[in-house]
């Protein structure tokens, strides 16, 4: 058995011994029984209130480094091409505090037939899929989600030697 207590505060392991496959809900847990991807159990104890991610490295007890991977599970999709069509459909996601993964136009949730109702009638394709589901952490837990399938756009790029001619905030409008 492969016991864990503590969180490796950098990964800085080329390659883990142990992958521990872990859905959302796993994920959010601080004490959990389950199995590493070799078969072996797993007993993890960690401080409460802070959500595992995807490639977190954790420490076990007998020296062995482990590493936090995505485990696919059922998910709803829902995808538009008309950004105000998408944004009021996370707006009222969002008002109901909804975990969600968002993309470009697609968002990702938990299958809930009430929500995917309400999505269609916003004018939402849906579809179901079994995927990793690693919803946005939120704004106040530190930030963006750096999560492997969250893949938004930007058609504005910074170069380091800041020769583009705008500024950056570096002066005050009077």
């Amino acid at each position: 058995m492969i016991e864990i207590y503590e969180r490796l505060p950098l990964p800085a392991i080329a390659d883990a011994d142990v992958l521990l496959p872990l859905t959302h809900d796993q994920r959010e847990k601080a004490r959990l029984k389950t199995r590493a991807d070799s078969g072996d159990e797993v007993r993890v104890f960690l401080e409460r209130g802070k959500v595992l991610k995807i490639n977190e490295y954790l420490v076990s007890r007998c020296g062995k480094s482990v590493k936090v991977v995505g485990y696919p599970e059922d998910v709803t999709i829902a995808f538009c091409d008309d950004w105000q069509t998408f944004a009021t459909a996370c707006y009222h996601l969002g008002n109901r505090h909804v975990r969600l993964e968002v993309g470009n136009r697609w968002l990702q949730m938990k299958p809930d037939h009430v929500l995917e109702e309400m999505l269609v009638r916003l004018g939402l394709t849906i579809a179901h899929k079994t995927a990793v589901f690693n919803p946005e952490s939120g704004a106040y837990s530190g930030g963006h989600n750096h999560g492997q399938s969250v893949r938004l756009e930007h058609s504005h790029s910074h170069h380091q030697d800041h020769s583009h001619g705008h500024g950056h905030g570096h002066h005050h409008h009077d």
